[in-house]
């Protein structure tokens, strides 16, 4: 998700995507340790919109 779209969402938006996007980490890394993930360049991709969702929630002060 682009930064400009995350920073239109309100704080309670964010901190439900950001639920999703950390589950979907573990998710990523179950299926990474028991070789089942075919596309590993999803793990740092989610890791960086967990960064910039706390990133955003932090300069709203929320």
């Amino acid at each position: 998700m682009k930064t400009a779209e995350l920073r239109k969402l309100s704080a309670e938006e964010l901190k439900t995507k950001l639920e999703e996007s950390r589950k979907e980490l573990f998710d990523l890394r179950f299926k990474h340790a028991t070789a089942q993930l075919q596309k590993t360049s999803g793990l740092p991709e989610t890791k960086r919109n967990i960064a910039r969702i706390l990133t955003i929630l932090k300069e709203k002060g929320a």
